[in-house]
């Protein structure tokens, strides 16, 4: 009895903790385009810095002030040598999400972002020279497949947003790459890895946002007429990317791999369906079916990588330079519970 009981709890947190992780990631994202749509606050760099300062703000005081976790101690060498070039290419991740957000539908966005197994696995292809299972290759067809389709059938196509969603990808892909070598020894989780990010980015982003947007904002401010309103809907959006973060925190200590891959493409189809209620943005038949095959195409991929994972290695495998020493070489480094955040 009490084992079902303590079951049936579990179920429950992790319903509780999918919920919330979608209810603030959908929110961010609509909160961002709503920015850039209809209040014309067209400045996505100073967006992006607004996020950054919050989520400094906001790990700081979790980490800090409340103690809610502990601390991981960086030495203040590896801070420079290996944590400001992880912030570097984690500044230009958020900033060409949210460039390409102010140019194409959040369904087309989302989209795009589901392409970043496919270039993580290419590039450490090409640049490692890694070995990967053929049925890893093989569950990335219906990925490309299904993003080409929705690229050629996109009604509002832009080619630089669709460039920036692209980089933007690659950045998402170094950047976990990177991760594996610039952190090793460094067991960080999603708020101590905003604390000690986010500040670098601030500080990285602050001088070109106002250099490149600066009298732009002035010149919105004083033609707006509620700007005040819109500064404070702004500054909600960075209040609510740092709970991402933090709903990410808890979403990863309640559930399994499995599952978190299987609700993170859903999250993806809940995101395109309230951004169209909202922004009535026009999605072809065609464009809606290339989205489909992508989540399909992403929840076959995490299949096989957990199923990869689970299997023990094969005694008596020739070795050559490309052969890997067990299954776990033969999977890619995407961290999927860690790709959200900011």
């Amino acid at each position: 009895m009490e084992e079902s009981v303590i079951f049936q709890w579990s179920v429950i947190r992790s319903v509780l903790s999918i919920l919330q992780w979608w209810a603030f990631n959908v929110t961010v994202i609509i909160v961002n385009k709503w920015i850039f749509q209809k209040l014309d606050f067209k400045f996505p760099l100073s967006v992006s810095c607004v996020h950054f300062i919050c989520s400094s703000i906001g790990a700081y005081v979790v980490i800090k002030v409340l103690k809610v976790k502990p601390l991981i101690t960086v030495d203040p060498e590896d801070r420079w040598r290996r944590i400001f070039p992880m912030s570097l290419v984690f500044c230009i991740n958020i900033v060409l999400g949210n460039v390409s957000l102010r140019y194409i539908p959040v369904s087309f966005m989302q989209t795009i972002k589901s392409f970043t197994p496919a270039t993580t696995v290419v590039l450490q292809w090409l640049v490692w020279r890694k070995y990967f299972d053929w049925r890893i290759w093989a569950s990335l067809i219906p990925i490309v497949g299904g993003i080409l389709l929705a690229s050629v059938t996109e009604l509002s196509f832009n080619m630089f947003g669709f460039c920036a969603a692209l980089v933007g990808c690659l950045a998402t892909s170094t950047k976990t790459i990177l991760a594996e070598s610039l952190l090793h020894g460094y067991k960080f989780d999603s708020i101590n890895t905003v604390y000690y990010m986010a500040p670098f980015a601030t500080m990285i982003l602050a001088l070109p946002a106002m250099l490149l947007e600066g009298s732009g904002i002035i010149e919105w401010f004083s033609t707006h007429p509620y700007p005040w309103s819109a500064l404070m809907i702004i500054f909600s959006s960075g209040v609510l990317a740092f709970c991402l973060n933090f709903s990410i925190f808890y979403v990863i200590h309640s559930t399994t791999a499995v599952t978190f891959n299987v609700a993170g493409n859903l999250k993806v189809a809940v995101a395109v369906f309230v951004s169209w209620m909202i922004f009535r943005n026009p999605i072809s038949y065609l464009n809606a079916v290339g989205c489909a095959v992508t989540l399909v195409g992403c929840t076959f991929y995490g299949y096989v990588r957990n199923m990869l994972s689970q299997q023990p290695p094969v005694p008596g495998t020739p070795r050559t330079p490309r052969t890997p020493r067990s299954k776990t070489e033969l999977l890619p480094l995407v961290n999927d519970k860690l790709e959200d955040r900011i």
